[in-house]
């Protein structure tokens, strides 16, 4: 016999929070495997369209130093 989704609902929040917040995690995690697919593959082609940026020399690269000057100089303006 199927659950209804009503009564699963009911179920499920008749749990205490942290295992609601246990379940609610689990069913995330179900969901993410199909929108991370998509999300790596976008990463990987950003990350491989960055290194040939600066491989061609289109981009330059910033040492940590310079950042966090250039931040500092915004907070102070």
């Amino acid at each position: 016999m199927a659950i209804s989704k009503k009564h699963l609902f009911k179920e499920a929040m008749d749990l205490d929070d942290n295992a609601r917040a246990n379940l609610a995690g689990l069913l995330m995690e179900s969901l993410d495997s199909e929108t991370e697919n998509g999300i790596e593959s976008a990463w990987l082609e950003e990350i491989e369209h960055r290194m040939e940026s600066l491989d061609s020399g289109k981009s330059e690269t910033v040492s940590w130093n310079e950042v966090r000057e250039r931040l500092y100089k915004n907070i102070d303006a």
